[in-house]
């Protein structure tokens, strides 16, 4: 077991100053995330290595291609706690999120909604398309928070048809919408493009949380990779991050 962490570089601790990974795909066998509870072991002990701590896991919720249902993810969860603790895994579960993608099908959730959260009832991970523009998205987002729901947009700087310049991210923050980007954008493990306006989000101070997005052990050489890289540890250095506070509103819950 853990065949490719023998064979690795180098990986420091240093996202340790996040603590808290809120954006993954490890419940095997629901999204394009991890494919195996053996897989999900390996990223998982690679995220302890590069200094996380606890973590919720969010799998994809996107009608039709994952139409997953929240009573067989929270089985599923189950199931994944249970081989961590008999691997040895030290990583602590904080609980289930979802990442929702704003689809065809996503009215019908709006109309009983029963969303996994994360830290509390209030922080929903929501997504849109990586290559279509959805018209009126902004205006479902607008509805989702007054269903008293704190939303988080999942990597923004992936939407690469929206200019990181454009009214349209600035109306999204004055909603007090949340931007989570990915660690793996900023060692341009998704190309220039992508590293570039993670960056520029990150600058103009609207990027509240770091996520790893893991996905499988080709992401988890990234991670591995990204502790190394000199623009990763630039930016832990020079900014800060809400990823802490995510397990201080979960101990209040529990």
């Amino acid at each position: 077991m853990f065949e490719f962490l023998r064979k690795k570089n180098k990986i420091e601790p240093i996202f340790e100053v996040l603590g808290i990974d809120m954006h993954n795909h490890m419940i095997p066998c629901v999204d394009d995330g991890s494919e195996s509870l053996e897989m999900s072991a390996e990223c998982i002990t690679t995220m302890w290595q590069a200094g996380f701590r606890q973590m919720y896991v969010t799998p994809h919720f996107n009608y039709p291609k994952y139409p997953n249902d929240e009573d067989d993810i929270t089985r599923r969860y189950g199931e994944l706690k249970h081989y961590l603790a008999d691997q040895g895994v030290e990583m602590e579960l904080l609980g289930i999120g979802g990442e929702y993608r704003i689809d065809d099908g996503f009215a019908d959730r709006m109309k009983e909604p029963r969303f996994l959260t994360i830290g509390s009832d209030n922080y929903l991970l929501l997504e849109i398309s990586l290559h279509h523009h959805r018209m009126g998205f902004e205006n479902i987002i607008y509805d989702i928070q007054m269903l008293d729901q704190q939303v988080i947009l999942a990597h923004p700087e992936r939407y690469l048809y929206l200019d990181v310049d454009s009214s349209k991210f600035e109306k999204l923050k004055d909603q007090g919408v949340i931007f989570q980007c990915n660690i793996l954008s900023l060692s341009g493990f998704y190309g220039s493009e992508a590293q570039r306006r993670a960056l520029k989000l990150i600058e103009k101070g609207w990027v509240e949380l770091l996520g790893t997005d893991m996905h499988n052990t080709a992401y988890a050489r990234g991670l591995q990779e990204a502790t190394q890289n000199k623009t990763v540890r630039k930016v832990l250095e020079h900014y800060e991050f809400m990823n802490r506070e995510l397990i201080e509103k979960t101990r209040k819950k529990l």
